[in-house]
């Protein structure tokens, strides 16, 4: 693919964000399933189901486009997806792998944050109002999942971790 106009980036970064949400997709299950903490694997799980509806909003910013949704391997989420295989082999204790978890989501969220504030302006740019909105829908969901998982690592009670 050429990168030699705005459509081209924005394509380029809509198909990179699409695939993200996908790695990401699975990614949140996993999480879940090695959080031990109830409300923080609940918070996973919902932040599981607004990705299937984050992916359903970039499927229709693709059909504006007339094109057929596709991916592009998106290195930043591999990269962080790599991180985290890494530190789970690592063998963590329960309440290490639970804070870690929530770090983990963290940087992902800030990831995806970045990549929506990114993509909004080119719609604009584009003419495609109703891609922005699509597009600011999904970095709302991303902006109080955040929120919520910040709120979540500072009530995070840390007497269980040895300090050394």
């Amino acid at each position: 693919m050429s990168m030699e106009t705005i459509q081209d980036l924005f394509e380029h970064g809509l198909e990179d964000i699409y695939h993200a949400e996908h790695q990401l997709l699975d990614a949140l299950e996993e999480l879940e399933n090695n959080t031990e903490r109830e409300e923080i694997a609940q918070a996973f799980a919902d932040h599981r189901e607004e990705t299937e509806g984050q992916i359903d909003r970039l499927e229709e910013v693709f059909e504006m486009f007339g094109e057929p949704p596709e991916k592009e391997e998106c290195e930043g989420i591999e990269g962080l997806l790599e991180e985290y295989e890494e530190f789970t082999a690592m063998d963590p204790s329960q309440e290490v792998m639970d804070y870690h978890n929530m770090a983990a989501a963290e940087k992902t969220e800030h990831y995806e944050i970045g990549a929506y504030g990114n993509l909004i302006p080119l719609a604009d740019q584009l003419g495609m109002g109703d891609a922005a909105d699509l597009l600011e829908e999904n970095l709302r969901e991303e902006q109080d999942a955040l929120e919520e998982l910040t709120e979540l690592t500072e009530e995070f009670e840390m007497d269980a971790i040895p300090a050394e």
